[in-house]
């Protein structure tokens, strides 16, 4: 056998391991991505409007399970509570214990102890020429209680939240056990991630962070394109060690 076949079949061996090594490490991250994003989330199907338009009926959402210790002002959070409905529901945390909310003032702005609060996320179309849409169609003010979070929808005209329970015990607040788990995207029809409304952020305590989400989605997209990459390689490689050798030299 020449020395121009052995290469040959160096270079061929070389590509079938770069081939194997890029497919098996695609596959890692490809399955553990899903593995990681199966075990830290939980997908929900919006039953209402009342989170419009951050979400919408029907939509699939992606939630990071978590317990009440993590919770932050403005997360949109999964909760069941007993006196709300035995199903699980989505609203977003504008106030946690401790805390006055209260609405509206003079700009028509929710207030956190005092502390007006823009809302982006809501859409607060125009009251009359030249003004906006209060943040409540109806005035309100709550104290929330140490250990529970009070909760609105983002549909504030047709939500039924905490300002429909004022009168409970917990004056229209609930416990924080009883927050399952996050919002951090809606899958489908795929909007991208709920960002952490920054208005919150001044507030003693700050936002959330984000979850892991879009690492595990990294890690799967990588991992696609190295099986992709791999499967391609190594018989390209293999093609190109064949045309590289002289037409009728010896094996």
């Amino acid at each position: 056998m020449s020395g121009t076949g052995r290469k040959e079949d160096g270079r061929g061996r070389a590509g079938a391991i770069v081939s194997g090594l890029a497919v098996a490490v695609g596959c890692v991250l490809f399955l553990g991505g899903f593995v990681w994003a199966a075990v830290v989330y939980q997908p929900y199907t919006v039953p209402t409007d009342s989170m419009s338009p951050t979400v919408q009926p029907g939509d699939r959402v992606l939630a990071e399970r978590i317990d009440g210790a993590d919770v932050r002002r403005g997360d949109v959070v999964v909760f069941t509570d007993q006196v709300w409905g035995a199903t699980p529901m989505l609203k977003r945390v504008v106030g946690i214990g401790g805390d006055k909310v209260a609405c509206c003032d003079r700009e028509g702005r929710l207030t956190v102890d005092g502390t007006p609060v823009d809302e982006p996320y809501l859409d607060r179309g125009p009251a009359a020429p030249g003004t906006q849409a209060p943040a409540s169609p109806q005035d309100f003010s709550a104290t929330v209680p140490r250990g529970r979070v009070f909760l609105l929808g983002d549909e504030r005209a047709t939500s039924l939240d905490s300002r429909v329970h004022l009168q409970d015990a917990g004056g229209g607040s609930v416990p924080l056990s009883a927050v399952r788990a996050r919002v951090d995207a809606v899958a489908w029809p795929m909007d991208g991630m709920i960002d952490r409304p920054a208005s919150f952020a001044a507030l003693p305590g700050g936002v959330s962070d984000a979850g892991p989400l879009r690492l595990q989605l990294g890690a799967i997209v990588a991992g696609v394109l190295l099986i992709l990459v791999g499967a391609v390689y190594g018989p390209v490689a293999a093609r190109l060690a064949r045309q590289r050798t002289p037409a009728g030299v010896a094996r």
